[in-house]
């Protein structure tokens, strides 16, 4: 087994005002609902704040990020939930995961046509910009792109340096070769690192193993090392086309930072067999992520409940057993097959780049 080797708060009122709708990345089981659709909307059903009592004395634990020095919270803040309901309510999620211990934010500049950044940014003033690790991801494969949109994503996050920018949805097979290409984004992103807009470069997708692979060969070749890598992780991929079997061991060795991502699979695990029926808990399927070599599990929170299960699911965190971990995965493994609840690899369902190409080569939005 894997195991886990790197190492203010709302008021009720708050809460409520917010709403208990259930968050897209922990959408409650429906019975007898199929995979089809991206969950985007709280929907009813979700853990309430009241559900849960954190620990006397808890306290988010802390994780390193790779090689590059920084420790980050088990838990990251999805940013695309986020942009699901309006500014007000981001703050509020912001607010209350901080005060928690919660230090990595994760965004993009696609997400809710800029809204998520803006929210957010918008949400870290006041002081609390400088107690967490900003990280967001642009389109652009051409370095005039790229380098147009984090100036924008700059802007939008109201930040002089974004600690972590990422290349988003690498899931073409064509993405490395454009990415390292003369005049492409990795020319953009080492002009941006240089001038000291950003900290550090990852990349993310959520296709294929393989094009994850090939994206690391291609920097090996080019003699660039990337600080992190983002990819699903969860009770499902451990039996299809497996991220964490072929890709987690190599960004291990290379002691790269490890970004889970997609824990409840965007919710649409959530809807399968086990949890429709009880024998899987979305607690569970969090612990799993959790007790993998990750430095951080970012997950999608869109409503107090939600985030209080991710945070109260952290503070009392122990890895999971060799025989916790096989029994898991022998209950989610009927439910795996072909990658049925693993939409964002079977399908072009969450490929925003490819519903909105024009993305890949400009800096706007609207196309």
């Amino acid at each position: 087994m894997l195991k886990g080797t790197l190492e203010g708060t709302l008021d009720r009122r708050d809460f409520l005002a917010i709403g208990t709708g259930c968050a897209a990345a922990t959408l409650l089981p429906i019975p007898g609902a199929t995979a089809a659709g991206v969950p985007k909307h709280p929907q009813p059903g979700a853990p309430s704040p009241g559900d849960f009592k954190l620990p006397a004395g808890g306290k988010m634990p802390t994780r390193k990020l790779g090689k590059t020095g920084v420790e980050v919270s088990m838990v990251g803040l999805g940013g695309y939930h986020l942009g699901l309901h309006d500014e007000a309510t981001t703050a509020r999620l912001v607010h209350t995961a901080v005060d928690h211990g919660l230090t990595f934010m994760d965004n993009c500049w696609d997400y809710n046509d800029g809204n998520s950044q803006r929210w957010m940014g918008s949400a870290l003033q006041g002081g609390y910009r400088q107690r967490v690790f900003l990280m967001t991801k642009i389109d652009g494969r051409t370095r005039a792109a790229a380098a147009a949109q984090i100036d924008q994503s700059l802007k939008a996050l109201r930040t002089d340096v974004i600690d972590l920018l990422q290349v988003h949805e690498v899931i073409r097979t064509s993405d490395p070769a454009r990415v390292f290409a003369p005049g492409g984004t990795m020319e953009a992103l080492l002009a941006a690192r240089q001038a000291g807009k950003i900290r550090f470069i990852g990349f993310t997708g959520h296709k294929s193993p393989d094009i994850h692979l090939a994206m690391l060969e291609a920097a090996d070749a080019h003699g660039f090392a990337f600080d992190t890598v983002q990819m699903p992780l969860n009770v499902m991929d451990a039996h299809y086309d497996s991220f964490g079997r072929r890709v987690l061991p190599v960004l291990v060795d290379k002691k790269i930072g490890v970004l889970g991502m997609k824990p409840l699979g965007s919710g649409l695990i959530l809807r399968s067999a086990p949890l429709a029926d009880g024998s899987v808990t979305p607690v569970e399927c969090l612990q799993y992520a959790m007790s993998l070599p990750t430095s951080v599990v970012i997950t999608g929170c869109d409503t107090p409940g939600v985030l209080m299960q991710a945070i109260d699911t952290a503070y009392r965190f122990k890895p999971l057993t060799a025989a916790a971990e096989k029994a898991l995965l022998a209950r989610t493994a009927p439910a795996a097959t072909k990658g049925a609840w693993e939409k964002y690899k079977t399908s072009q369902m969450f490929d925003g780049t490819a519903q909105n190409p024009h993305w890949l080569e400009t800096a706007s939005l609207a196309g």
